[in-house]
């Protein structure tokens, strides 16, 4: 099954698309297996993360931009060569467990 959403963003930021994704989850019916998060967009990337403390975000944005810096070298006509760079490096998608019809979270080792 392939279930489809939209959303519009800003230049660069992280967006929690869980709820989307459980959304699509129910309406699936699955109750055990795999869900492949994918994004098509060349400057867009998908990750998975805490969404506890909002400083990670911050964080994360700050390392990608500075592994990652706008430089005047680059030739691409869009001007987003880093986004490109950035989107490549984090990947296009993510697999997640799906067991008892929920999202398999990440779990502490006790």
């Amino acid at each position: 099954m392939l279930y489809e959403f939209g959303l519009k963003t800003e230049r660069q930021n992280f967006y929690n698309i869980t709820g989307k994704v459980m959304e699509a989850l129910t309406k699936s019916g699955i109750k055990e297996g795999i869900v492949l998060v994918f994004c098509p967009h060349t400057t867009a990337g998908i990750t998975i993360n805490e969404n506890a403390d909002p400083d990670v975000v911050k964080d994360m944005l700050l390392g990608l931009d500075r592994a990652y810096p706008d430089r005047a070298e680059f030739r691409h006509m869009e001007g987003n060569s880093q986004a490109h760079l950035k989107a490549s490096a984090v990947g296009s998608s993510q697999y997640i467990i799906v067991e008892n019809g929920r999202l398999v979270e990440s779990r502490k080792n006790n």
